[in-house]
């Protein structure tokens, strides 16, 4: 009996835990690439759930079946063989669970590497990302402004993200927008994404980088194409621009707030462009970045 009330004690607390917890950012999707992945989790965790379930029954059905019983002590049971029907259940149901999973898997991989269904027509912002020791640079070729540890982005509009690290390999994330893609310092990876819902979002690395790695995050805001329009023209009024001299200082080993500046470290050191991984298109988003990656190796 007081096992029972052990028991029923950590289960209404963990239940009053758990309710006060805020739902998981992964499954909270403001984009269509978070949302196929959402799916694809919640579809992971409906089958392992059902294959858990059927388990535990045919569990509690053997113990209750083949229970001790009031045999006689010199009782022996018949000598059965293996069946071909329960061998080829117990083989083959695991086979074509893990098929169906790899062809669903294999399927959104495609899907997240692409563009956004719907946004096909649309001429996505191209975002340089990149990342030093501790902190992220978010540059705009388009509207010729760059920010620091902070992202704003136009809703309704596909994002293309080009990726690549000053340092060690990170992760770029932004959890309730799609998944994460690497960022490493001698080639750019693409990254496709965008947001259907405004609002505020947490964006971080997601690859142990050192002791300044947990404070390794961004905002991200996301907001009407108009408002994003009036931001860009905002920046462009009040912000310093940016130089050399001061993007080397950025780049030295640190943590820093939310800085924003006019113009792009693109100018003078440009993205490793001559290996471009996973970009749906062959020409450069922007000509000032097709340079060679000697100079971005100097930093």
């Amino acid at each position: 009996m007081k096992l029972k009330w052990a028991l029923l004690s950590v289960i209404m607390t963990l239940t009053a835990v758990l309710a006060g917890c805020e739902p998981l950012m992964v499954l909270d999707p403001k984009g269509p690439m978070a949302e196929r992945l959402a799916h694809d989790i919640m579809l992971s965790i409906g089958i392992m759930s059902f294959i858990v379930l059927v388990v535990f029954a045919i569990l509690i059905f053997v113990l209750i079946k083949y229970r001790a019983s009031k045999q006689s002590p010199d009782y022996e049971p018949p000598h059965i063989e293996g069946n071909p029907w329960v061998e080829a259940i117990c083989v083959g149901i695991p086979v074509l669970i893990v098929g169906y999973l790899s062809f669903v898997s294999v399927q959104s991989n495609y899907i997240v590497e692409a563009t956004p269904k719907g946004y096909e027509d649309k001429e996505p912002l191209v975002v340089y990302a990149s990342s030093s020791n501790w902190k992220w640079h978010f540059s705009y070729p388009e509207e010729n402004i760059e920010t620091v540890n902070y992202l704003y982005i136009p809703t309704d509009r596909a994002l293309e993200f080009k990726l690549y690290s000053f340092g060690p390999i990170t992760s770029f994330w932004i959890p309730q927008l799609g998944g994460q893609k690497y960022a490493m310092s001698d080639m750019v990876t693409t990254l496709h994404l965008a947001a259907d819902v405004p609002g505020e979002y947490m964006g971080r690395n997601a690859n142990f980088s050192g002791k300044g790695f947990a404070e390794n995050t961004f905002d991200v805001t996301a907001m009407s194409p108009k408002e994003f329009e009036e931001w860009v023209e905002e920046v462009k009024d009040t912000a310093s621009p940016i130089t050399e001299e001061k993007f080397n200082e950025l780049l030295e080993p640190g943590h820093l707030g939310r800085m924003t500046f006019t113009g792009t470290h693109l100018d003078f050191s440009p993205a490793p462009e001559g290996h471009n991984h996973g970009s749906t298109d062959s020409s450069d988003s922007s000509e000032d970045t097709s340079e060679g990656h000697s100079e971005h190796n100097d930093h």
